[in-house]
């Protein structure tokens, strides 16, 4: 098993990039990986992800991309091309567009968010969405901690799950 540090994406949930920079310095190098989410990425743009990668630590770019395939298409391609480590799209976009977000990854992780984690969900359908993205080539998905078990025994162990929302017990769950 990879150490903690590989295993833990800590969330820069903010717009202001002077705060996500003074998070990215506070943990690293304890922590090796942060999420760039909607927030943060449209307040500061790809410079958010230029200033994670200054502190030599690996982006997970969490836009969650749901259009037509072509469209999907480049801008995981853009994504790839920023260097990010790691980055996520709609496993409801479908067949067509989960390949040709495949074909423009690069070496860049992608991973299938399958049903969001503020929705509820039956584990058989989240465990479904992980097939058809096992298919069509993803590296892994988002999907809970509850369903991760179920989602390893029909995907294997090498398909990775990222499971958002994951807190110490005295902090608020919010919507995750």
């Amino acid at each position: 098993m990879s150490p903690a540090a590989d295993r833990l994406i800590v969330a820069l949930d903010t717009g202001s990039l002077a705060q996500a920079e003074g998070v990215v310095c506070a943990l690293r190098p304890a922590v090796r990986w942060f999420k760039v989410g909607s927030e943060l990425f449209t307040a500061a743009g790809p410079d958010a992800v230029r200033m994670v990668q200054g502190y030599e630590a690996r982006v997970f770019l969490d836009l969650k991309w749901h259009d037509i395939p072509n469209t999907v298409a480049g801008a995981v391609r853009s994504a790839a091309g920023l260097g990010v480590a790691m980055m996520n799209v709609h496993v409801a976009g479908g067949e067509a567009m989960l390949r040709a977000a495949v074909a423009a990854k690069a070496s860049t992780i992608l991973i299938g968010v399958t049903v969001l984690t503020s929705d509820a969900a039956p584990v058989d359908s989240v465990v479904e969405a992980a097939r058809l993205g096992q298919r069509c080539r993803l590296d892994g998905v988002v999907a809970s901690a509850r369903e991760a078990a179920a989602i390893k025994t029909a995907c294997g162990r090498d398909f990775v799950i990222v499971a958002p929302g994951i807190r110490p017990g005295a902090v608020a769950g919010d919507d995750q």
